[in-house]
């Protein structure tokens, strides 16, 4: 099916994943929808709520996924590309600058995109800037899970350093816990945060830097007290103004742009620290509209 001489194309990647499906969701429920066509990207093609179609896109760590996303740019020259897949957010900066898409990428720079890609990059680079951060070392500078524990004095946290949202986050309580002899640099230790975990939601304005952030409570999470949200708590506006503060202040050092997605949680003191940071829309982001309002009222290339 072409696009009619009214429409124009929005381009997701991650179509089917959590926060493809919440985007699609959000896309599909605009009353101005009809004046798009929204092509979805991702491993798994099929039929996705919210796309006209869903093209077959290979992983970003396969080599044939640079030419197989030139090839879709190519084909659906969208007016805007909106993707959700961490993995992919660095070279995809790149490649559709190498398109000719530059200003229709709803992304980071390449460097910046990349450190949130990193979560152990993210801590050191967080920490210098001054940003609130759990205690956190590389997995290979801690030889047990018995050292860890020592280390902190408390249960500790172990995550790939790369990987899509909370995929492979643990919680080490027990000295003997088995999962630490499969460590090594790739893998990042933080300290437990014990309190309230949020799930701010930012929009950072690539034209003057404003932040619009909505502070969403996670009230449930896929593996008990770590991982993915299952369900959220819109705040009120100024219901926790030192979370908000913290995120506006993250997108800031890190100089992300667009929409963004984060973890932050309190340690037993009550002071917030930042998790992890997503440069991109999260599977949450139907709790803040506003994201998805400012990306296509501000974004350069926007229709």
């Amino acid at each position: 099916m072409g696009v009619a001489a009214d429409q124009h194309t929005i381009l997701v990647t991650g179509a089917a994943g959590p926060a493809g499906r919440t985007l699609g969701g959000q896309l599909a429920a605009r009353p101005d929808a009809g004046r798009r066509r929204v092509v979805g990207a991702d491993l798994s093609p099929g039929d996705v709520p919210g796309y006209d179609v869903v093209e077959a896109v290979p992983a970003a760590a396969d080599p044939a996924y640079d030419a197989a996303t030139l090839e879709l740019l190519a084909k659906h020259r969208p007016r805007l590309l909106v993707p959700t897949v961490s993995d992919e957010l660095p070279r995809l900066a790149v490649l559709a600058d190498a398109a000719g898409l530059g200003d229709a990428v709803v992304l980071s720079a390449p460097g910046p995109a990349a450190v949130a890609g990193d979560k152990l990059l993210t801590m050191w680079a967080l920490a210098r800037h001054g940003v609130a951060v759990p205690r956190h070392a590389p997995a290979d500078e801690l030889a047990s899970a018995a050292e860890a524990l020592a280390w902190d004095d408390a249960p500790v946290v172990v995550k790939p350093r790369v990987s899509r949202g909370g995929r492979g986050v643990h919680v080490v309580e027990d000295a003997d816990d088995p999962l630490w002899a499969g460590l090594d640099a790739s893998w990042v230790v933080q300290a437990f945060a014990p309190g309230t975990e949020y799930s701010p939601q930012v929009y950072r304005s690539p034209a003057d830097g404003r932040c619009v952030v909505v502070v969403l409570e996670k009230t449930g999470r896929k593996e008990g007290r770590v991982g993915n949200a299952t369900t959220v708590e819109r705040l009120p506006d100024g219901a926790a103004p030192d979370v908000a503060d913290l995120a506006a202040r993250t997108a800031e050092a890190l100089d992300l742009v667009g929409p963004l997605d984060m973890d932050v949680r309190r340690l037993a003191d009550g002071t917030p620290v930042v998790l992890e940071v997503n440069a991109r829309f999260g599977a949450v982001s139907a709790g803040a509209p506003e994201l998805l309002d400012a990306v296509l009222d501000d974004w350069p290339g926007r229709p």
